[in-house]
């Protein structure tokens, strides 16, 4: 296997609160590396940064549902983190990439994203617009959630890797 110089070391993707979008885009994305067969490292992480967002909180079963037809199963003890306990993450990362412009605006104000590229993932895969959270409204909406944020990152992935 050919080693590549990548363009991120660490990437942090972020929603409300960590049991849905974020975690799926994590796991995608890491998928998505591991099928690259890419041998230098990527740090992939993800957290929320919501007022209502808390350690500990298990990652919501329809997402776990969802991303299990991907072939990706969660570790059962996988749960949610709470970056504003923890802004060590966003000061690591690399490329810090939000579901929505209001998760933006929240983590730009951090002082641990200064200088630090921020992007919407539709930003970043050359679209606009939010991945809405698809919280309590059932499979297909989890499911549809899941679809957008895997055609972004697949959209994207060149961009992280190159």
């Amino acid at each position: 296997m050919e080693k590549r110089e990548l363009s991120y070391r660490s990437v942090l993707f972020v929603c409300d609160v960590n049991t849905c979008r974020s975690q799926m885009a994590e796991a995608i994305l890491k998928k998505m590396l591991k099928d690259r067969h890419i041998t230098t490292r990527i740090e992939v992480n993800s957290g929320g940064i919501a007022p209502h967002a808390r350690n500990g909180a298990l990652v919501s079963l329809d997402a776990r549902l969802s991303l299990k037809e991907e072939g990706i199963v969660l570790d059962e003890q996988k749960s949610s983190l709470d970056l504003k306990k923890h802004p060590e993450f966003i000061a690591s990362a690399d490329l810090l990439i939000t579901m929505t412009k209001r998760q933006k605006d929240w983590i730009g104000s951090y002082p641990e994203a200064k200088g630090k590229e921020l992007w919407m993932l539709k930003e970043f895969a050359g679209s606009s617009g939010d991945i809405e959270d698809p919280s309590g409204k059932g499979d297909e909406i989890y499911r549809q959630g899941k679809e957008e944020i895997k055609r972004c990152l697949a959209l994207a992935i060149d961009k992280i890797i190159s």
